[in-house]
């Protein structure tokens, strides 16, 4: 399928790749809006902590469907974060978290349903508030971020981006 890290292909190989790998695999997804992104973070404090409640959520999905015999995760932090976030569907699987994961084609292709859909909220989200919201950061976002102030307000701010983000304080400023 040409399974790799999803920062690596592009917006059209990602959807083509999110389409096949549903055909063939379960999948879950939980997905954190801006605005949602921007409440847990205030109440977690710590992104990896966040990223780790987001991982244990999915899985604990998935393995209401699903009883594999092993679990691989990407290692974004210390290990232990998605051990804790478990419930007890999880607490009870194999789970090996690893950098650099994608290597393994079930966790490329996780990272590629994650792509997919964080580039169609984000269309989404461009089409709502009329403005072109462009991925990641550097220039490109800096504009639209200022121009979405100019037109929106600070206030909507927080709807189409995580706020603690170096980024979004620069142009807040």
């Amino acid at each position: 399928m040409g399974l790799k890290e999803s920062k690596k292909v592009s917006d059209k190989k990602a959807f083509d790749l999110e389409r096949e790998v549903r055909k063939i695999a379960p999948c879950e997804v939980i997905a954190i809006g801006p605005e949602k992104y921007n409440e847990l973070y205030a109440k977690i404090g710590n992104l990896n902590r966040l990223l780790a409640w987001g991982h244990a959520r999915a899985l604990e999905n998935l393995l209401a469907r699903v009883n594999p015999i092993e679990v691989i995760a990407d290692q974004f932090g210390d290990k232990r974060l998605i051990e804790r976030a478990l419930l007890d569907k999880g607490k009870g699987i194999n789970l090996t978290q690893m950098h650099r994961a994608e290597q393994i084609p079930a966790v490329a292709a996780a990272s590629i349903i994650a792509r997919a859909e964080f580039l169609r909220r984000l269309r989404s989200l461009s089409t709502e508030y009329g403005i072109e919201l462009p991925k990641g950061a550097g220039e490109p976002v800096d504009i639209a971020g200022r121009r979405f102030l100019f037109e929106k307000g600070r206030d909507e701010l927080g709807k189409v981006a995580k706020i603690h983000f170096k980024n979004t304080q620069k142009i807040g400023n």
